[in-house]
C-alpha cells in the first residue's frame, strides 16, 4: 500500500540539524496518522506516493519546520505560580493561574531560565528557527481506524507543533 491520506505510516527517523548533529534518531517504527496532525505539511507532502522500503530525505527550513522564533513567545512570569520543585526544560500545557492572562492556552511552554522572584518560560517549540535535515524510513502502511481519523491522531506528537488544532 502506498502512503495516501488519510492512513497510518509506520516511520524511523533520523533528525540532524545543519551541520550534521543528531537531535534525535528512532529505530524503531512509530505510527503517524498521514492526514492528520501528527505530521508537518512538509512531511506529510514528501510523503505521499511512498510505500514500505522506501526512503525520504529532507531539509526543512524553520517555515516549512517548527516556525521561526518568536520573541512575543517569551515569557516572565512570577516564581511563586510555579511548584517548587522546578527546573530548566520542565514543560507546562499552558500557563498556570496567576500568569499572563492572555498567553496562548494551546502551546508547551518550556522553563529557560529561573530566578529567585521570576520564571522564564518559552513557547516556542525548541527546534523554532532551526534549519533541520531529516531522514525518514517507512516501514508500513495501513489503512487508518474511524477513531484514529476521528481524532486526527494516532496519539504521536513528534512531528506535531502545537498541542491542539
Amino acid at each position: 500500500m502506498k502512503i495516501a491520506p488519510p492512513c497510518v505510516a509506520s516511520l524511523s527517523w533520523t533528525l540532524k540539524d545543519t551541520l550534521g548533529d543528531v537531535l534525535d534518531a528512532s529505530d524503531e517504527p512509530v505510527e503517524f496518522l498521514v492526514g492528520g496532525r501528527d505530521l508537518l505539511a512538509s512531511i506529510k507532502q514528501a510523503l505521499v506516493g511512498r510505500g514500505p522500503g522506501d526512503r525520504v530525505e529532507l531539509h526543512l527550513e524553520p517555515k516549512d519546520a517548527f516556525g521561526d522564533f518568536d520573541d512575543q513567545l517569551i515569557y516572565l512570569e512570577p516564581r511563586s505560580a510555579f511548584p517548587a520543585e522546578l527546573e530548566v526544560g520542565m514543560a507546562f500545557e499552558g500557563l498556570p493561574p496567576g500568569c499572563t492572562p492572555d498567553a496562548p492556552r494551546d502551546r508547551l511552554y518550556f522553563v529557560s531560565e529561573i530566578y529567585p522572584e521570576h520564571v522564564v518560560l518559552d513557547a516556542n517549540h525548541p527546534l523554532a528557527g532551526m534549519a533541520l535535515r531529516l531522514t525518514l524510513r517507512v516501514h508500513d502502511v495501513r489503512e487508518a481506524t474511524v477513531d484514529e481519523v476521528g481524532r486526527g491522531s494516532t496519539g504521536t506528537g513528534f512531528f506535531q507543533v502545537h498541542l491542539r488544532d
